[in-house]
């Protein structure tokens, strides 16, 4: 039987093993491109008496970009789209959380792409809470928001011949996460 999330107020890390990262991104406007960061590292403080004092940051290697195309994936590292010699880290740092439900929350912070830094909004399930095998307490949550990558200064694009383009503005960034209790 699992907890509630106010029952489970501590500090927290993501487990990296456990977490994935990921975007979606519309492509020559008939399909979409799926992928992944794989290395990032994250803190949070839930607080289960007062979810609007639980905080999380987030940080993101950007040269960490997968989706499973490494021609693409080097072109995604360039100054085109995450300028990951400039800028390496993507950040997430709350600025508010609220209770929807037992269940539900709005995770807001500052997400920062390159030089850019806006505020987003996040919903977020909590999925869950166990034990594992080793002792530690994980907690779990799923959430997601879609962005505009041309507003964080994410632009590239090309023309295709019928109209349209190559690459759509909207990304859907996705969170998996599992984060283990700190003694």
């Amino acid at each position: 039987m699992t907890a509630a999330l106010s029952e489970l107020t501590g500090d927290y890390v993501l487990d990296p093993t456990h977490t994935r990262i990921g975007f979606v991104a519309r492509h020559a406007m008939v399909t979409k491109v799926r992928g992944a960061f794989h290395e990032f590292e994250g803190t949070a403080h839930l607080d289960g008496a007062d979810p609007a004092k639980s905080t999380a940051e987030v940080v993101i290697k950007a040269k960490s970009i997968d989706t499973g195309v490494e021609q693409r994936d080097q072109h995604l590292r360039t100054n085109d789209f995450l300028d990951a010699p400039n800028f390496p880290d993507i950040t997430f740092r709350t600025t508010g959380v609220v209770k929807k439900s037992d269940a539900e929350y709005q995770v807001t912070g500052d997400l920062t792409v390159k030089d850019t830094t806006k505020p987003v909004t996040i919903d977020f399930e909590y999925t869950g809470n166990a034990v594992d095998p080793y002792g530690n307490q994980r907690v779990g949550l799923e959430g997601s928001v879609t962005i505009s990558r041309k507003e964080f200064g994410v632009s590239w694009n090309a023309a295709l011949e019928g109209g349209g383009v190559l690459v759509g503005d909207k990304v859907v960034l996705e969170f998996d996460i599992s984060a283990i209790k700190q003694a």
